[in-house]
């Protein structure tokens, strides 16, 4: 069995004790028993408009005290397979980012280094620069698997090299992904001009806007992505406005006619079967939030996603039985 999974909520009421993720352990100490670790980056400083993102762990893991440990939609039972804890947070530096990615790094590096698969709670979405350098460290480059509605692959913004809207044209030009397996997924609203996507595709990325993602359907996405991304390593990163401000109005540049929550569920429960050596969830700013919807929608992003090492788990177990 496991050591590390949730509280039993029939015995403990879910109001009570620290807010952990889904009541897991808070635990700072790496050991042998863990499959996955979250941990918060509650860094906003690279953010353009709206601000607050640094409460967004705080505000995921509040929703999430109502997960369960059985995964109807996917017919498993998650922590007979793996073991997690709450990490905390990742110690940054506000408004200091080359500073906070040196923090990021320091702090991913000995998690991935024992093999633990890191799920990260931003914070903006500067932050995955910092965590693929560590990424990287650790696997070499890795295939970008992103969710957004932006590209986040400008040149600069307000003439500055590092913040929310650069960090995959960072990454490519330090080589921390694989441009030729990486994907972006979700991209809409008004631009600048044409070459703020044809940029990205001349980059190397596949590129799809959300009127495209829906026209080809969640099923035909799925095969895309699979066939684009392949055997090697991947990193997923989910910015929160990749949903429809219906199903997220509390993020920084929200864009009107996104996906839905069914459909951005969908697509996270079909990436079973790749290889994934880390994952963030990015951009949720509580202070426009209503009623804890986009809270919801991330911590259910959140726990599909450790659905997803479960489910690798489980089949791993079958193949050595099978041996």
């Amino acid at each position: 069995m496991p050591k590390y999974q949730p509280k039993n909520s029939f015995e403990s009421p879910r109001f009570s004790g620290p807010r952990t993720f889904m009541r897991l352990p808070y635990v700072e100490q790496l050991d042998e028993h863990m499959d996955f670790v979250i941990t918060g980056i509650p860094f906003d400083s690279g953010q353009s408009f709206r601000t607050g993102a640094r409460f967004g762990p705080g505000a995921i893991r509040d929703f999430s005290i109502l997960l369960r440990p059985y995964n109807p939609e996917q017919d498993i039972h998650i922590f007979d397979y793996i073991s997690g804890v709450d990490f905390g947070d990742i110690p940054i530096i506000p408004g200091y980012i080359a500073e906070t990615y040196d923090k990021i790094v320091a702090g991913l590096t000995p998690i991935l280094n024992r093999g633990i698969i890191p799920i990260i709670l931003g914070g903006d979405h500067s932050i995955t620069l910092g965590e693929l350098r560590a990424v990287a460290k650790k696997y070499g480059p890795v295939a970008l698997l992103q969710f957004d509605a932006h590209s986040d692959t400008w040149d600069s913004y307000f003439g500055q090299k590092y913040n929310h809207g650069t960090p995959f044209r960072r990454a490519l030009e330090e080589g921390l992904i694989d441009v030729s397996r990486s994907i972006q997924i979700g991209m809409r609203g008004g631009l600048y001009g044409p070459e703020d996507l044809n940029d990205a595709r001349k980059m190397g990325f596949e590129v799809w806007t959300t009127n495209q993602m829906k026209k080809a359907g969640v099923e035909r996405m799925l095969e895309v992505i699979h066939h684009r991304v392949g055997s090697g390593p991947v990193f997923v990163t989910f910015d929160i406005d990749f949903l429809d401000p219906i199903y997220a109005p509390g993020t920084g540049t929200p864009e009107v006619a996104g996906a839905s929550i069914d459909e951005a569920l969908a697509l996270v429960r079909g990436l079973h079967g790749l290889d994934f050596v880390g994952f963030d969830l990015v951009e949720v700013l509580p202070a426009f939030d209503h009623g804890q919807i986009t809270s919801a929608s991330a911590a259910n992003i959140v726990y599909e996603f450790i659905t997803l090492i479960a489910l690798k788990k489980r089949q791993q177990l079958q193949q050595q039985k099978s041996w």
